[in-house]
This record gives C-alpha cells, sequence and structure tokens, in this order.
C-alpha cells in the first residue's frame, strides 16, 4: 500500500481523524465517523491512506465502513432521507411513503437525486414504533407521514416550500 495516492485535503482530513484518538485502531468506527464528516462519504483513496496510517489491512477498516449504514463509500447528497419499513411503520403505511419519495425524486432505494441534494435510505428499524411511520431527513424526524405529505417534507429542504 502507499500513501502517496492521497490529495492533499483527502491527506489533511485522514490525518487530523487519526491524530484525534492518538492513533489507536481501536477508535477506527470515530476516525471513520470524522472522516465522513469531514469529507461527506470515506473516499477510496482516504481509507488507504488511513489504513496506512494505522499499520491495519484496509480490509479491516473496509470490513466497518461496510457494516455500518451511517458510514457511506460512495458521495451522498446534501441531505440524507431515512424511512423506517419495520414491521409497525411498514403496516402504518412506510411503504407508500417511501414509493411517494421515490416518485417524486426520481430515485431508488440507496440512490442519489441527479442534483446531488438527496439520497434515500430506507432502513428496518428507527425504533420509534408508537409515532409509525417515521421519515427523517438529516437529524429532523418526521412522525405519522402520510404519502400527501411528503411533497410538503420535501419541499423544506430543496429550497421550493409550496
Amino acid at each position: 500500500m502507499t500513501t502517496d495516492t492521497a490529495t492533499p485535503d483527502l491527506s489533511t482530513a485522514v490525518e487530523a481523524a487519526v491524530e484525534a484518538y492518538a492513533g489507536d485502531p481501536g477508535f477506527l468506527i470515530p476516525m471513520l465517523q470524522d472522516l465522513q464528516a469531514d469529507l461527506g462519504y470515506v473516499p477510496a483513496e482516504a481509507a488507504r491512506h488511513m489504513a496506512d496510517l494505522l499499520h491495519v489491512p484496509l480490509s479491516q477498516l473496509y470490513s466497518v465502513a461496510t457494516f455500518y449504514k451511517s458510514l457511506s463509500l460512495v458521495p451522498r447528497g446534501k441531505h440524507l432521507i431515512t424511512v423506517c419499513l419495520g414491521t409497525v411503520c411498514y403496516l402504518k403505511g412506510a411503504k407508500e411513503v417511501a414509493a411517494r419519495i421515490e416518485s417524486q425524486l426520481e430515485v431508488g432505494p440507496r440512490m442519489t437525486t441527479k442534483d446531488g441534494l438527496f439520497t434515500f435510505e430506507p432502513v428496518n428499524c428507527l425504533g420509534m414504533c408508537g409515532l409509525a411511520p417515521v421519515m427523517v431527513i438529516d437529524d429532523d424526524h418526521f412522525t405519522e407521514v402520510r404519502p400527501g405529505q411528503v411533497p410538503d417534507i420535501l419541499a423544506r429542504y430543496s429550497g421550493k416550500e409550496n
């Protein structure tokens, strides 16, 4: 492995994440979270550079990065939309909410809109069954969502409020 493929910005972000945890590979998850917070995702060349600095196999870093849904190896949109498709949410209409999102944004699950504004990530559970169905955009939670509410909710984040 070599580290000379990382661009200066990537190198700086990786080195800052590693230094924040004194280079201890036991803190790989928060290092990756910090890196993603800086870059928006975990680029391949940044992952290679981090693995080199930590003296861990690249496969170890990727096994962590692919296990946790909060980490992404591809660029995400400016806003992350999550819809719970767990049993209670599903039975209360989450499937229809998800279909409305997909239709309005012209994306499928785990896809980003062409303009890079939204990424749609359905999940199995958000632990909010009593408020089902639940939709989350960034850190904002929307509960008891109905398909007809989706356009107005999305408009808040696209700058196109009705």
